[in-house]
């Protein structure tokens, strides 16, 4: 009977693991159904994701620097891994968000033009504005920071698993809401504050100051975005979160890589 227990629930565990890659990654993984049990768990896997984009960019600075790849090169493949990793799920809700917020128009019209398909003019002065910013400070990246800024791309997502379970949604509809209506909460809020834990204290030993650094903007930024969505949008939202993914990891390689 426990051995049937176990196996059950490390069944749901793999779902769980599947269901997240899936939805928060351009990973291939098998085709499975979601339910409500599958479900439960999938905001406490979502960090996973980051540790794979960690690892990679990790990766490539290591080759680049074998085979004496140039900075812009070096730079521009570091840039483009996270996005060819989650397939721009979360530079989507960059878009949206900068879409909304330039908009000026009242809080239910700002909800309606975060779904909006359609990119809007400052949608794309922002995403260029984005990667040139992204471009420019990878360039002065160096090895030292890569370990920290790794680890970096796991804290954001735990951080933002942690906001998707823990703060209002602004709708009961949308990609957040979904997630945050189907987890277990008390489960997957003290799951995520273990990885956010763990995060900080790998980039603490990776780099006192490099990782404090990181860990105190990444918390600033979560914050920041808490009260920006609850005083404009009521709450947040997937797009919003994926906002706030974004400025995250863009903030974190300011203060790594500036010394």
């Amino acid at each position: 009977m426990n051995r049937y227990i176990k196996e059950c629930w490390q069944m749901k565990v793999l779902e769980s693991i599947v269901v997240a890659f899936s939805m928060y990654s351009k990973i291939p993984m098998p085709h499975i159904e979601w339910n409500k049990e599958n479900m439960k768990n999938v905001l406490c896997f979502f960090p996973w994701v980051g540790a794979v984009a960690g690892v990679l960019v990790w990766l490539w600075f290591r080759v680049s620097d074998q085979l004496g790849f140039g900075v812009m090169l070096r730079a521009s493949v570091a840039v483009l891994i996270p996005v060819l990793v989650t397939g721009g799920i979360h530079l989507d809700g960059l878009l949206d968000t900068a879409d909304a917020l330039s908009s000026w128009q009242t809080r239910e019209r700002r909800l309606e033009i975060l779904k909006d398909s359609h990119a809007g003019a400052f949608a794309i002065i922002v995403c260029c504005s984005y990667f040139l910013a992204s471009f420019g400070i990878w360039t002065e990246a160096e090895a030292a920071d890569i370990g920290v800024l790794a680890v970096g791309f796991i804290l954001s997502r735990a951080l933002n698993g942690f906001g998707i379970c823990t703060f209002p949604c602004a709708k009961n509809s949308g990609l957040a809401a979904t997630f945050a209506q189907a987890a277990d909460r008390k489960r997957c809020q003290i799951v995520l504050v273990i990885e956010i834990l763990l995060c900080i204290a790998g980039m603490l030993l990776i780099d006192p100051l490099r990782g404090t650094k990181a860990a105190v903007v990444a918390v600033v930024v979560c914050l920041c975005c808490r009260r920006m969505a609850i005083k404009t949008f009521g709450g947040i939202t997937g797009d919003i979160q994926g906002f706030f993914q974004q400025i995250c990891e863009l903030t974190m390689a300011y203060v790594v890589i500036l010394q």
